[in-house]
């Protein structure tokens, strides 16, 4: 198993921890799919009402699509099979709230989990980029679920600036990305205590407002999301050409902001 869930029964919290830290994270197949049925599962037990999401250690939370992950794509540039697009708990269906508990990296396909968040909580050293850019690929997905969460010229930099650039813990909580920044190390503590509040409220009074606050993004969500698969499936470069660009990463630096 790739993903741990640890339940507290009496305070009403659920933690998933993806649990793959020699991986920095990333989501295989597996692991996309023990995501949507642990969101699914979660519908039917009423002793949670509040979720934190989190990584394994601190080198990471999630680095996105693990890249020995196989999808074939259709040839039409109409359509794509993302694994990435069933990973988070509102594509399932969970109006429970959802904090999620940064430490580390957050990169690509993190975003798709971060977007379905309720609010983030970061230890000191998290950073947050997009490597898309980089290697070759349209960052489609990833920037309309930022963009519900960042000032756009934020959400265009980190996108455009690729692996050359992260974003530090400080700067995502300046700009409203992260609503509270903690020590190193102390994320996952101060998100538990969040949920812990949360989950002693009426529940179908904190679901309404999850419900309502993502009322409030969705089409704009879906019209984003409408115009991915077409721009990815032109704009990408050809896959070996992505890999060869990605087997050069370890002599690229980067700075932090």
């Amino acid at each position: 198993m790739s993903l741990r869930v640890a339940t507290d029964k009496d305070t009403g919290v659920a933690v998933v921890t993806l649990d793959r830290p020699d991986r920095l994270n990333a989501v295989d197949l597996d692991t996309a799919r023990e995501l949507a049925d642990t969101w699914k599962a979660l519908r039917f037990d009423d002793t949670v009402r509040a979720v934190v999401l989190t990584g394994a250690g601190r080198r990471a939370f999630c680095t996105g699509i693990d890249r020995d992950a196989v999808v074939p794509q259709p040839a039409s540039p109409y359509m794509q099979d993302d694994p990435l697009l069933t990973v988070g708990p509102k594509a399932n269906d969970l109006w429970k709230p959802v904090v999620a508990a940064v430490e580390g990296m957050a990169c690509g396909g993190a975003f798709y989990l971060l977007g379905e968040c309720e609010f983030v909580v970061a230890g000191a050293d998290a950073t947050f980029f997009d490597p898309h850019t980089t290697y070759g690929m349209v960052s489609a997905y990833e920037s309309v679920l930022m963009a519900q969460r960042m000032p756009h010229g934020e959400v265009a930099r980190m996108m455009l600036m690729g692996t050359a650039e992260r974003m530090s813990a400080r700067r995502a909580h300046e700009i409203g990305l992260v609503s509270e920044l903690t020590g190193t190390g102390d994320a996952l503590a101060a998100a538990v205590a969040c949920a812990t509040t949360i989950a002693g409220h009426p529940p179908a009074a904190v679901q309404g407002t999850v419900r309502a606050l993502w009322a409030a993004r969705e089409t704009s969500l879906a019209a984003g999301f409408a115009q991915a698969p077409h721009l990815i499936a032109l704009g990408n470069l050809p896959a070996g050409d992505q890999a060869e660009l990605f087997a050069g990463r370890r002599s690229q630096g980067f700075r932090v902001r």
